[in-house]
C-alpha cells in the first residue's frame, strides 16, 4: 500500500441538471466570484494551487466543490493535481448574458 489517500471523484451536473438558483448561490460568495473571475480572465484551466484567493487549501477545496456542484466550473484530475475551468459554453447556453453581467459588475 502506497500510503496515499485516493482523491474523491469530481462531481459535475449535466447541462440539463443545472439551475439558475444554484448558479446564483455559487456566484454570490466573494471568494467563489474571485475564482470565476480568474478562470474567465485566463480562458483556460487553472490548477487549484495557482488560484489567488485569501483562503486556506481546505476552504478553497470547499469553494471549488460548490462551484462544481452548481455547474459553474468543471474539474479534471491529472495525477495529484486538480485543474479547474469555467463552463462558459454551458452557462451562456442556459442563462444568456448572466455570466457576462456578473463578471462586468464592479468589484
Amino acid at each position: 500500500m502506497s500510503g496515499t489517500v485516493p482523491l474523491s471523484p469530481l462531481v459535475h451536473p449535466e447541462r440539463g441538471e443545472m439551475t439558475v438558483e444554484a448558479v446564483l448561490r455559487a456566484l454570490a460568495d466573494p471568494v467563489r466570484l474571485a475564482i470565476v473571475r480568474q478562470l474567465a480572465a485566463t480562458g483556460s484551466e487553472i490548477a487549484c494551487g495557482a488560484l489567488d484567493v485569501p483562503v486556506t487549501k481546505s476552504t478553497l477545496t470547499h469553494h471549488l466543490s460548490i462551484l462544481r456542484q452548481a455547474g459553474v466550473v468543471t474539474g479534471r484530475q491529472d495525477g495529484t493535481t486538480r485543474f479547474n475551468s469555467l463552463r462558459r459554453n454551458d452557462l451562456d447556453a442556459l442563462f444568456p448574458g448572466l455570466l457576462d453581467g456578473v463578471l462586468a459588475a464592479p468589484r
